[in-house]
Parts: structure tokens; C-alpha cells; sequence
């Protein structure tokens, strides 16, 4: 066998695996991991049988940890990146930096073909599965994640227990939007989309982020709030 043919060889195994990921991402992304099954998995990846799967990552608990964290790690390390630049400048001044951190990875993210799919993915396994989320970031991966929340908590001047709830629901809206727009991303080749390829896509995903997490809360919210205080 010449060296080419060794090394090929050789390369076989970790291209089985990235091709058994791939292929897993994009299903579970498109179905939920409840319903997509190894034997599905393994012929997406153009194997052929279970082993293939098994002999990588011994099961289907242990592919969508590691699915998670590799995309998780690559969000993070962004993220921590741009936190830096803003530290050097003292640190988040406004909502919108704050949002611009959480988002724009995502977005960059998408618009990788490698990941498509990723942030699909994570949606459906925090609506589905959330402690086998949080189980696999183990407090490590989205370290970026949680310092964005610690400044946003800072930066809202409302109720604590008001902004506790917006921050889920901005997170809850934020899995949802760039889920759509992932989805369509996946679909574009086959037709173009009115809705995402516009220039101001992004910007306006984050004015709308921006005025659910800001917006003045009503006298009928703070009525109810003030009401369930002890």
C-alpha cells in the first residue's frame, strides 16, 4: 500500500465519525433527537450498521453530548472573545452590546454550512431534554452565555423577579427565531426566502430582542407583581 493509501486509511475512522455527527446534527435538528433512531442515523451517514455509531461514541446519549459540545465550545470561545473586547473598554455599556454577544456567534454559526442545523438542535434538546443540556455543558461551555445574563441583570433597571422572566423569555424567543431562520438557511439552495435575506435580518432580529427585554412593563404586570409580594 503506498503512503497515500496508509493515510487515507488511517483517516478513515475520524472521517466515519464526523460524518456520523453531521449527519445526526441535521436529523435531530430537523425531527428532535426522541424521534430520529441509531438505525437512521447510521444510514444518513452512509453506513453500514450500528456498529459504525456504537464504536465511536458507544450510544445515542453520548453522540448528542459530544454534538453539544462542539458547537457550545466554538459559541463560547466567541463569546468570551467579544467579552474581552468590551472588557477593555470597561466593560458592557447598553442592552444592545449585551445582545450583540449572545446573537451574532449564533448567527456566524449558522451561516457555516459545517454546523447547520446546530442551533435547531439545541432548541429542540432544551425544550426536550434540558438537564441532559445542562448536563453536558457542564457550567463550562457556555460560561460566556451565563456572564451575558449576569450583565443584562445589571444593565435592566426593573424588579428582579420581572427580569429574571424576560430573561427566559428573550432566551425561549432567541432559540425560536434563529431556529427559523437556521431552517431556512438549510433550505436556501432551493429557493430564496422573503423573510431572512433582507440586509437588515440581524438588526432587526436584536431591535425586537432589545424591546422584549426592555420594554416598560404594564401597570397591570406591576399590579399583579406587587400583589404576589409577601
Amino acid at each position: 500500500m503506498s503512503s497515500r493509501g496508509r493515510s487515507a486509511a488511517r483517516a478513515a475512522p475520524a472521517d466515519t465519525k464526523s460524518q456520523i455527527k453531521t449527519a445526526a446534527r441535521l436529523l435531530f435538528a430537523r425531527h428532535g433527537v426522541d424521534a430520529v433512531t441509531i438505525q437512521q442515523i447510521v444510514a444518513a451517514a452512509g453506513q453500514r450498521n450500528n456498529a459504525a455509531l456504537h464504536y465511536h461514541f458507544g450510544s445515542k446519549e453520548e453522540l448528542i453530548r459530544q454534538l453539544v459540545v462542539d458547537g457550545a465550545a466554538v459559541l463560547d470561545e466567541r463569546r468570551q472573545e467579544m467579552l474581552r473586547v468590551l472588557d477593555a473598554r470597561g466593560g458592557p455599556a447598553t442592552v444592545r452590546e449585551v445582545l450583540l454577544v449572545l446573537v451574532m456567534p449564533v448567527v456566524e454559526l449558522s451561516n457555516d454550512e459545517r454546523w447547520r442545523g446546530y442551533i435547531r438542535f439545541i432548541a429542540s434538546l432544551q425544550a426536550s431534554h434540558r438537564e441532559a443540556l445542562r448536563e453536558a455543558l457542564g457550567g463550562r461551555w457556555n460560561a460566556g452565555y451565563v456572564a451575558c445574563f449576569d450583565h443584562l441583570k445589571r444593565l435592566l433597571p426593573l424588579p428582579a423577579p420581572l427580569v429574571e422572566q424576560r430573561l427566559s423569555i428573550v432566551s425561549i424567543y432567541a432559540n425560536a427565531i434563529l431556529s427559523a431562520q437556521d431552517a431556512a438557511l438549510e433550505a436556501r439552495p432551493r429557493r430564496r426566502n422573503r423573510l431572512w435575506d433582507q440586509r437588515f435580518t440581524v438588526e432587526n432580529i436584536l431591535d425586537t430582542l432589545e424591546g422584549t427585554i426592555t420594554c416598560a412593563p404594564s401597570t397591570e404586570t406591576l399590579a399583579m407583581l406587587n400583589a404576589s409580594e409577601p
